[in-house]
């Protein structure tokens, strides 16, 4: 049995810590498997394919979500490459959600270093996109390095003009 001259003091400062921690991950993992938002297709309802084609997708998986005005619409359905080496995706969108065919499809983040989706932004053609369509309008993936680049790279040539 243990008692409380079991442990030293260091020794149970480090216990509390190491507890601490594993409570910390544990919450972590409890509050990142509930906020999953990935769209089950064991709901109710039927889905159709669209198409979308883009030069970069990083970070984007099969799987993930599709939005309009930040409600899940669909999802990433397949992902391949096409003759031109462009990544040509595919879309489920839910059949109750008809979108104009000049309505645009960009791959978002949820933050800073949040999970990629799809947000489309509907257009204002009075003709629909039917299934099997492709999104005429596409914008890349932003890659976090990039713009971190161009913004010291803007930094950097402020700096120099207000030398001068």
């Amino acid at each position: 049995m243990l008692t409380k001259d079991t442990f030293s003091r260091e020794e149970t400062r480090h216990l509390k810590i190491g507890f601490g921690v594993a409570m910390g991950i544990l919450l972590i993992i409890t509050f990142w498997i509930l906020a999953d938002n990935r769209i089950n297709h064991q709901e109710a309802g039927t889905y159709y394919p669209l198409h979308a084609r883009f030069n970069r997708t990083d970070g984007l998986l099969v799987g993930d979500i599709v939005r309009l005005a930040g409600m899940n619409i669909g999802k990433v359905v397949d992902a391949k490459l096409d003759s031109e080496y462009k990544a040509l995706l595919t879309l489920e969108i839910k059949d109750d959600i008809k979108l104009p065919d000049d309505s645009s499809a960009s791959i978002v983040s949820s933050g800073i270093m949040g999970a990629k989706y799809i947000e489309i932004e509907p257009g204002g053609s009075e003709d629909m996109l039917i299934p099997g369509d492709e999104f005429t309008y596409t914008q890349d993936a932003m890659v976090i390095e990039e713009l971190v680049d161009r913004i010291i790279s803007i930094g950097k040539a402020n700096r120099n003009k207000s030398k001068k």
